[in-house]
């Protein structure tokens, strides 16, 4: 009676110690959430904000696009003088696995930069910067709080997903993103719980600065078939193929920068003026900054010109490889709906439905993170096309292969056999 008694004892002290435990690091997680959603939320609608200003200044002066090779200058600058071991993004994947650290000074510069670099009219995305801001912010705050080595990895994740949701609008794609984009194949569950905390309140704080959400209408989504089903197939094929263009492109620009304009000074100014002469040639600002216009054309209205796609690839890769900063996901949506709607065009396809899938698509092949690319499809667009976006993303994953935009993102495992091959991405 006594030993029955003992062993409930040992039993009750030892679950109730494991329940103690998992309900502090549940607390804990909820409470370092809702500060890193508040403080990257604000530091990340202040920035989203500026990018709106600094975009609407230029579009509003034109002329002002003659100080991109200037601008360039001075960004190059700001690098090497504060922030000479700065990686970008990649800096940021590798701090989650334990190969570097992103300092706290990669946040002003990144925003800084970004915003010259948008004001100027260099083809740039935003994400690059909100993914840093968000890391350098969550790192630090990890190390203000002294926590442990894997906690901090989880509080990077944080601030990225919240950066993420605050710029773009998408918590649900925000949360799951940053669980994704490190390691191919492997998620970190152990992030969910903070990031989509992070997330959400990041997304409400967003909100409530008067930063909204952009949702794009689809229109003409035809009634899923056979048919039809090939035909997104076949774009969605494109896409796979554009994406891992787009990779190579950004690669062989930085190789011809590398090569022949080894001087940074030299190299940010000589791309800032022949983006100014290209832009003069094309005769048109539809280029300039993330391309935000571009996709609303796309997708709302079903037009693009042509070569819409292939000028957007060359200036971003001619902007981003040179010293400018910003990101390649905005114009790598630019790039996939341009292209979506063009090859629906030629199919005799909604152009506005394939605008909507290859943005998806093409973001999926760049990125590999499949999951983000089906949650950003709802929420920018909806569940009315769900089966079109989910084959796009589908099919885009598989034919991309294992180029990326991240050199420092891993796939872990195949995509096409379920066997472990823990390779870095080709870029």
């Amino acid at each position: 009676m006594k030993k029955g008694h003992h062993r409930l004892e040992v039993m009750s002290h030892y679950y109730g110690k494991r329940i103690q435990q998992d309900m502090s690091n549940f607390v804990k997680w909820i409470l370092l959430a809702l500060l890193i959603g508040g403080v990257v939320g604000g530091a990340s609608s202040l920035f989203a904000g500026c990018l709106s200003w600094v975009t609407q200044f230029r579009a509003d002066r034109p002329a002002v696009v003659l100080l991109l090779p200037f601008g360039g200058l001075l960004i190059v600058f700001l690098y090497q003088k504060i922030g000479k071991e700065d990686r970008g993004t990649n800096q940021v994947l590798s701090t989650i696995r334990s190969q570097d650290e992103v300092p706290l000074r990669s946040a002003p510069l990144i925003f800084i930069a970004t915003a010259l670099t948008h004001l100027l009219g260099g083809s740039a995305g935003r994400e690059g910067a909100a993914i840093q801001l968000g890391g350098s912010i969550g790192n630090q705050l990890g190390r203000w709080i002294h926590l442990d080595e894997e906690d901090r990895h989880v509080i990077v994740m944080c601030g990225m997903s919240a950066a993420f949701s605050a710029v773009f609008g998408t918590p649900m794609a925000a949360a799951v993103f940053a669980m994704e984009v490190v390691s191919v194949g492997v998620m970190y569950y152990a992030a969910l719980l903070p990031c989509v905390v992070a997330s959400l309140v990041a997304y409400d704080f967003a909100g409530s600065f008067g930063i909204h959400p952009e949702n794009f209408h689809v229109t003409g989504i035809p009634a899923f078939s056979m048919e039809n089903g090939i035909k997104m197939g076949i774009i969605a094929v494109g896409c796979g193929a554009v994406s891992i263009f787009f990779c190579l492109l950004l690669e062989y620009v930085s190789k011809g920068y590398d090569k022949w304009m080894k001087n940074p000074y030299l190299r940010v100014f000589a791309a800032g003026c022949l983006v100014v002469v290209l832009y003069w040639i094309l005769g048109t600002d539809r280029y300039m900054g993330a391309g935000n216009q571009l996709i609303e054309q796309a997708v709302e209205h079903g037009q693009t010109q042509t070569f819409d796609f292939f000028w957007k690839m060359l200036l971003t890769a001619l902007t981003m490889r040179a010293g400018f900063r910003g990101g390649e996901i905005v114009p790598s949506f630019a790039i996939g709906a341009t292209f979506g709607c063009l090859a629906g065009q030629i199919m005799g396809f909604s152009p506005s439905l394939s605008a909507a899938a290859g943005m998806t698509a093409v973001f999926c092949g760049v990125t590999n993170c499949p999951v983000t690319s089906i949650l950003i499809a709802f929420e920018l667009f909806g569940f009315q096309g769900v089966s079109y976006y989910l084959l796009a993303v589908a099919v885009s994953y598989a034919v991309s292969g294992y180029y990326g935009l991240y050199k420092d993102q891993t796939i872990v495992y195949s995509k096409y056999k379920a066997k472990y091959v823990n390779r870095h991405t080709k870029t």
